[in-house]
């Protein structure tokens, strides 16, 4: 791939506009579901301080680790109030609906797909920003995806899922990004790019969902 890729790319891209659009709708999405989750844990008895902090863990733990892989200067939650706000917003919403019924759980999973496709494609979008290539761009895309996830499931005491044998939320992370980067090179990384990511990583974690598609352990 031609080096010159990542800054074509670029300036294409309103960053300021459609990064913060999707990397917002990831951070309030992430905390949504991250306080649903720590409410619904069946090991742990959480106050509202553990599902506050769980559910901003897993809305802000993806991009800080990508911003401090991508080493410019500090993490953006942390030189935007607006993203602890966001954050903070999702997780009192998770902590104050109830966690009971089926209408809540179709929406648990539209909130959790959305989140997947809206942190794969921010990620992505974010590396490119940065100068970076294809392979770095899809392999932050996933981080951010997984990363406040795995987080949670660390300061819960648990291995993060998504190096357990269950469902494909890393794989399903990676087809987003890469959906998002491809589209970004034949027509910048716009609002078509940022559609099909989006749209990819939420339809393909609702089906994955829906029909319990499971990996395989690897143990021989």
């Amino acid at each position: 791939m031609p080096p010159e890729f990542p800054i074509a790319i670029v300036r294409q891209i309103p960053i300021t506009e459609a990064f913060s659009a999707i990397d917002f709708g990831g951070v309030f999405a992430g905390a949504l579901g991250g306080a649903f989750a720590a409410k619904q844990d069946q090991r742990y008895q959480y106050d509202f301080v553990g599902v506050l902090g769980l559910g901003l863990m897993s809305a802000l733990g993806g991009g800080v680790a990508r911003d401090v892989m991508i080493g410019h200067g500090a993490p953006l939650a942390f030189q935007d109030v607006r993203y602890l706000l966001v954050a903070l917003l999702g997780a009192l919403l998770g902590l104050l609906i109830s966690t009971q019924g089926k209408s809540l759980r179709r929406v648990l999973v539209l909130v959790d797909g959305a989140g997947l496709g809206f942190f794969a494609v921010a990620g992505s979008a974010r590396a490119l920003g940065a100068g970076l290539g294809f392979l770095p761009a899809m392999l932050l895309g996933i981080t951010t995806a997984v990363g406040g996830g795995s987080l949670r499931d660390v300061f819960s005491g648990r291995t993060p899922k998504v190096f357990e044998r269950g469902e494909p939320y890393a794989i399903v992370a990676a087809v987003s990004s890469v959906v998002f980067l491809l589209c970004a090179r034949v027509w910048g990384a716009g609002t078509v790019a940022t559609a099909a990511g989006c749209v990819t990583g939420f339809a393909l974690r609702v089906v994955a969902l829906r029909l319990r598609w499971r990996t395989s352990a690897a143990r021989v």
